[in-house]
């Protein structure tokens, strides 16, 4: 492995980035104002100066950039992503996301050098996947999807020379990445090409007199109490009436925070550890990265100390980190079984 532990930061807009590069990121992911990332929200993302100002700011103090390009491109729009690539082959950016296998031939043939990334939305769930990526289009890296308990993840290590990224932080999704169409079942877009989950021109809120009610396209999404916080309406963490109960039937709003695995995941080898937040504020960027960067030196500092077992997350690291959680909760998510 090149790397351990990395620390790879969301940047949603040029703010974003510089808060992460100032609080300790290893390296940080972004995307370009349109749909060939999956966070293509109004107000995010980089225009050609911002990208240049962004690398040229994460370089002079020694962060890697990485650029998303994971969504999947159609047969009449497919050359705006081959631009998207050349535009990242020719900024000096370090490595570029990607889902699509189409892409990533493309970006091999033209830009050989070019170090490719394969994105958690191209669902590779398995060593035999990995490996057919690194085979057949040079991947280095796979993010996984978050779905696999770390003995899972343990076995993809085991069983590939491809570096393993892991998200650490942040929100959490239990559908199968790069695969899921509750989005589009109800807006008519899919994630997966128009580049966002719940696209914000279909995002409603209205009050009232039984409470705030949020909206996806017109499909009641969740209604809110006075005293509660109206959250982002997205089919999977929507409240609905279920045969005459009213309850999160898919999954409740809460973030992923699997800091206490952190030495786990520096036994098996995992390369970086990915926070996930791109449509999150520069403030959260700042505040999360922070606490994971001391989080990540003081396990590194326990494996060369050789003091195995004895890193325990601070209190005050898991206060802040509650505080940006969504729904002010936290799981570990699929990485922790103990029914298995």
């Amino acid at each position: 492995m090149s790397a351990l532990l990395e620390l790879i930061c969301p940047a949603g807009s040029l703010p974003a980035l510089k808060a992460a590069v100032d609080n300790g990121a290893d390296g940080v992911y972004l995307g370009l104002k349109d749909n060939t990332n999956a966070r293509n929200f109004s107000g995010l993302n980089f225009d050609a100066k911002a990208l240049a100002e962004g690398i040229r700011y994460a370089h002079n103090k020694g962060v890697k950039v990485l650029m998303a390009l994971n969504t999947y491109p159609q047969p009449d729009t497919v050359s705006r992503w081959h631009q998207a690539v050349d535009t990242a082959a020719t900024s000096g950016l370090d490595a570029i996301i990607l889902a699509d296998p189409g892409l990533m031939a493309y970006a091999r043939k033209v830009h050989p050098n070019l170090r490719l990334h394969l994105s958690v939305q191209g669902s590779a769930t398995s060593y035999e996947a990995v490996n057919f990526y690194r085979e057949r289009f040079g991947i280095q890296r796979a993010v996984l999807p978050r779905v696999l308990s770390l003995p899972q993840v343990e076995n993809v290590v085991n069983n590939t020379d491809v570096e393993i990224e892991l998200f650490g932080f942040g929100g959490l999704c239990v559908m199968v990445e790069g695969r899921c169409l509750l989005s589009s079942y109800a807006c008519g877009d899919s994630p997966n090409t128009f580049g966002a989950c719940s696209p914000g021109h279909a995002v409603r809120w209205q009050q009232t007199p039984k409470g705030m009610e949020t909206r996806l396209n017109g499909v009641l999404i969740d209604r809110y109490a006075d005293d509660e916080k109206a959250g982002y309406p997205t089919l999977c963490k929507g409240r609905f009436d279920v045969q005459g109960e009213t309850y999160y039937a898919l999954e409740e709003p809460t973030s992923l925070n699997s800091m206490e695995m952190l030495p786990e995941m520096a036994r098996l080898g995992i390369a970086a550890i990915k926070i996930e937040g791109r449509q999150r504020s520069p403030a959260y960027v700042a505040q999360v990265t922070q606490v994971w960067r001391a989080a990540i030196d003081a396990v590194k500092k326990d494996m060369a100390a050789f003091k195995p077992g004895s890193f325990k997350p601070e209190a005050a690291w898991m206060a802040q980190l509650n505080k940006v959680s969504e729904g002010s909760m936290s799981t570990l998510g699929a990485y922790y079984r103990p029914w298995k």
